[in-house]
C-alpha cells in the first residue's frame, strides 16, 4: 500500500471521531453570544483578582532578566 493512501485511510478514520458542526450545540447564536461574554467576563475579573493579590507566577508573562548588557 503506497504511503499516501495509508494516510488517507488514517486521516478518514480520525475524521470520523469528531463532530461534523461543532456549533451544532443546541444553542441560538443569540445564547451562544451570551455564555461567551458570562466566559470572558469571568476570566476577566479572575485576571484582575489575581493582578490584585499578585499572582504574577501563573500570568503568562514571562521576562527573561539574565540577559548580557
Amino acid at each position: 500500500m503506497i504511503q499516501r493512501e495509508r494516510d488517507r485511510e488514517r486521516a478518514q478514520a480520525r475524521a470520523g471521531h469528531k463532530p461534523k458542526n461543532p456549533k451544532d450545540d443546541g444553542l441560538t447564536p443569540e445564547q451562544r453570544r451570551e455564555r461567551d461574554a458570562k466566559a470572558l467576563q469571568e476570566k476577566a475579573a479572575r485576571k484582575a483578582a489575581q493582578a490584585v493579590g499578585g499572582g504574577k507566577e501563573n500570568s503568562g508573562d514571562f521576562k527573561n532578566n539574565d540577559k548580557k548588557k
